[in-house]
Order: structure tokens, then C-alpha cells, then sequence
């Protein structure tokens, strides 16, 4: 039988909370900030849900997910324009079993949910095969810093690496809350390798994107340079008065230009078309 406790609920915008994380988070709808206010006359605990639509100013029971993480208030700030600032901490999932709004702010009955893994299998590989999809991403993205993978590192269960990965990966909220419900921690590590994989491969396609457009636009400069140097010497050609060693003389003053290479070529070549038009 499911263990029913009762705390308050915070609905987020844009952001799941995993166990083991502590982030900021910025307060500033009416009901929300009653909630904090309640928790902490209590125990600082309090349930964090995501809403699955983040522009709904007063989510209801189909607003949200009904699986959320229960978290411990560290610190809470009052700002000057009305908000609260609070650093909160995950503690642990659970399953949203009832949502009761009493007009103050919104109480929930929920159970805590437990990870599941299989005793006999050591998952501790495919969590090392995790870590390093992880630092294979960082090289090309950045967005992670070294002390963060150390930290992971040294984490010593791997559903708290799971985790902790999960919540600086680069994916959308759906995807995160997904990784979120998945209790078997093998699951949950397949599907964030999966999330990274996937997201290094698009990575190095728009890096060979980017490399060929810039070729194509280095090749395109390079043409409009050549022909803009033929422009000026075919100018040039056509201001010099004809003579016997007209010829002879364009084709010194061409190799005494000291042009790149490519420009002296075409301008040879041009030299030489109008040898033969002159015959």
C-alpha cells in the first residue's frame, strides 16, 4: 500500500528538478509564494512539479506532471519587485497521488517513488559509458565545465549519475521529464546516452555545415578578387597603345606585378586569348 504524505506544491516553468540538484529558482505567482511561505514555518519541504505548458498562469490537475521531485528549501530571499529567490535541493521522486488548490495554494498527496534496479546487475559500466558520452559532448559544445564532470565523477551510485547528468544535458522538457519518470536506472542511462549521442551527431553536422559554407564563401571571395583583377587588366590592356612589342610588354609587366599565382595564371591566359584574337 502507497504511503500518502501531504506537502505543499510549487508548479515550475521550464525546468525538472532532479534528486541531488540544487538550483535557483525565481517566485513570483501569488499561490506559489504562499506555498513557500507555509513550508517554511514547517520543515522547508515542498513538492516541485513541472507544468507541461508554461505559459498557464494558474495550472490545475492536467497542467502538470503528476510526477515530481520532493525538495528542501535552503534559502529563500525576498526581492525588492515582489518575487522570491530560493536555492532549492531534489531529495527524492515521487508520484503525485492527489492535488487539492485551497485558494491559498496548492496541497498535494503524493508517495515516494524508489529506484528500481536489479541487484544481480552492476551498472556501474554503462554509468562510465555515460560519463564519457558526456565529456566526448563538452569537447565540442563547452556548455559543461570540467569541475562539473568531476563532481559526477565521484559520485558513488549510479542512479545519482543518471541524474546529475540528465539535469545538464541539452534537451527539451518533455525529454527531461521522460528520463524523470524512468525509475529503472538502466533505462534511465540508455536513454541519456541516447539524448547525448544524438545531440553530439548534430553537433557534427553543423560544424561540416559551417566548414563548407565558409569554404564555398572563401571560394566565392577568391572569384570576385580574380575577376576584379582581370577587370583591371583587361583595362589596362585596352588603354596600351598597339605596337610590336606590345605583347611582350604586357606579359613583363604581369610577371613583374608579383601577383598570387592564381591572378598571374588568369591573366596569362587572358594575355593569350588576345594574342589569338589578333591574328
Amino acid at each position: 500500500m502507497d504511503i500518502k504524505i501531504s506537502l505543499p506544491l510549487l508548479p515550475l516553468r521550464d525546468i525538472v528538478v532532479f534528486p541531488n540538484m540544487v538550483i535557483p529558482l525565481f517566485v513570483g505567482r501569488d499561490k506559489s509564494i504562499s506555498a513557500l511561505n507555509e513550508v517554511m514555518k514547517k520543515d522547508k519541504k515542498i513538492i516541485l512539479v513541472t507544468q507541461k505548458n508554461s505559459e498557464i498562469d494558474d495550472p490545475k490537475k492536467t497542467d502538470v506532471f503528476m510526477q515530481g521531485c520532493e525538495g528542501n528549501i535552503l534559502q529563500l530571499l525576498k526581492l525588492p519587485d515582489g518575487t522570491v529567490k530560493v536555492l532549492v535541493e531534489g531529495i527524492r521522486r515521487v508520484k503525485i497521488l492527489d492535488f487539492k488548490d485551497n485558494e491559498k495554494f496548492i496541497l498535494c498527496e503524493f508517495t515516494p517513488q524508489n529506484d528500481l534496479v536489479n541487484k544481480d546487475e552492476d551498472l556501474f559500466p554503462l554509468a562510465a559509458t555515460a560519463i564519457r558520452r558526456l565529456e566526448k559532448l563538452t569537447s565540442i559544445n563547452k556548455k559543461i565545465s570540467n569541475e562539473t564532470i568531476n563532481t559526477i565523477k565521484q559520485l558513488k551510485e549510479p542512479s545519482q549519475i543518471a541524474d546529475n547528468i540528465a539535469s545538464h544535458i541539452t534537451a527539451t522538457i518533455s525529454e527531461k521529464q521522460q528520463i524523470f519518470e524512468t525509475i529503472d536506472v538502466k533505462k534511465r542511462l540508455n536513454a541519456i546516452i541516447k539524448i547525448m549521442e544524438s545531440e553530439t551527431s548534430i553537433i557534427g553536422v553543423e560544424k561540416r555545415i559551417r566548414g563548407r559554407v565558409k569554404t564555398q564563401m572563401e571560394k566565392t571571395q577568391r572569384e570576385y578578387y580574380l575577376n576584379e583583377q582581370l577587370k583591371a587588366i583587361k583595362k589596362e590592356l585596352g588603354e596600351i597603345k598597339e605596337g610590336k612589342d606590345e605583347n611582350t610588354s604586357i606579359n613583363k609587366s604581369i610577371l613583374k606585378a608579383k601577383m598570387p599565382k592564381e591572378v598571374e595564371k588568369k591573366c596569362l591566359q587572358e594575355l593569350k586569348k588576345l594574342k589569338n584574337m589578333k591574328k
